[in-house]
């Protein structure tokens, strides 16, 4: 089966620990997303805010942006010295769409494509959503757990949760509408998604988010916002994090598929891939004999026993996405 993740963090992960992205013991690598039939692979360059002084006040808030910023920055330069003949960058949608999967494996070559999450490291500067965009960057998750200078984050907190954009960030979402940029809204509080499905003129996407009725996580989605993610032409990809598969205890392939049908259910077979989240938690938090790219074949296998169809597995894993990278991306 060929298919397109839409998040993991291996790269920042990789730059932590000091592996390359080409082959290492973490949940992805590019040698393994190959035999493991994937087209694509979106690489999230992830930053914690509070790793550089947010939480602790010591050091000035746009101070902590601005460093953050330069590690996402250094986090594309090692993307890009990885692109060799087996791997590029895809910046176009032409890449991804016009060329079948097949004649990728024909080629050999699998696509990388850069994301960025945290929108706080834009510090109120449109200009870095340009440089990024340069950069070969095409989607950004608004915000990570930190109130930032585009909205506020998903919280238990239903004051915080009711916290829409900033000015900037609602500024922002005209400019990624008119670069050809994906909105993430995974992170995001409520009141921030609703203001996305308001104001873009484009497809939104839930990069890596589940179903709130099934997982009582306020990082997951509600039924109504499913239901408009699907309406807006748009996607969630389903997390394998376990806590948000379930509510307690280790999740399994079961939990992967039970979250796959009712998000369907919600937003229809058109509005649901794959949001593995692989490298963002621990081993211990993987779902049970799903820990590396190379189980994926093991979901396709448990999506069929449940009733799926090769063409609705086909759409999940890799045609949904396509669809909101060429409407998204092709200005």
């Amino acid at each position: 089966m060929e298919w397109i993740d839409m998040h993991c963090d291996t790269l920042s992960e990789t730059g932590k620990q000091k592996k390359e992205l080409k082959s290492n013991d973490l949940c992805v690598d590019l040698e393994r997303l190959r035999r493991a039939g994937a087209c694509a692979q979106f690489f999230a360059c992830y930053v914690n805010a509070a790793e550089y002084g947010l939480k602790t006040k010591k050091i000035p808030e746009r101070t902590v942006w601005d460093m953050a910023y330069q590690d996402v920055l250094s986090m594309l330069s090692r993307a890009e010295h990885e692109q060799d003949e087996k791997f590029k960058i895809a910046d176009t949608a032409e890449l991804l769409i016009k060329q079948p999967c097949a004649d990728m494996e024909k080629t050999k070559v699998l696509y990388g494509i850069l994301t960025v999450e945290e929108g706080g490291v834009l510090n109120g500067r449109m200009e870095r959503l340009d440089e990024l965009y340069g950069r070969g960057v095409r989607l950004v998750t608004l915000t990570w757990n930190y109130e930032n200078c585009i909205g506020s984050p998903n919280s238990r907190n239903p004051n915080v949760m009711q916290q829409g954009l900033t000015r900037f960030g609602t500024e922002l979402v005209e400019r990624m509408n008119d670069l050809g940029m994906i909105i993430d809204v995974s992170h995001l509080s409520d009141g921030g998604f609703w203001d996305c499905i308001r104001y873009s003129r484009s497809p939104v996407a839930a990069s890596h988010s589940n179903a709130r009725t099934l997982c009582r996580h306020p990082r997951n989605l509600s039924d109504e916002m499913l239901r408009a993610l699907g309406e807006k032409g748009g996607v969630a990809g389903v997390n394998f994090y376990s806590p948000f598969l379930r509510e307690s205890g280790k999740a399994d392939v079961s939990d992967i598929t039970r979250h796959i049908r009712y998000m369907v259910n919600c937003a229809g077979e058109d509005g649901v891939a794959l949001g593995t989240d692989f490298d963002g938690f621990g081993p211990e938090d993987c779902p049970q004999d799903i820990s590396t790219v190379e189980d994926m074949e093991k979901v396709w296998r448990a999506l069929r026993c449940s009733g799926f169809t090769w063409r609705q597995i086909e759409k999940i894993a890799s045609e949904n996405i396509k669809r909101v990278i060429n409407d998204t991306w092709e200005k």
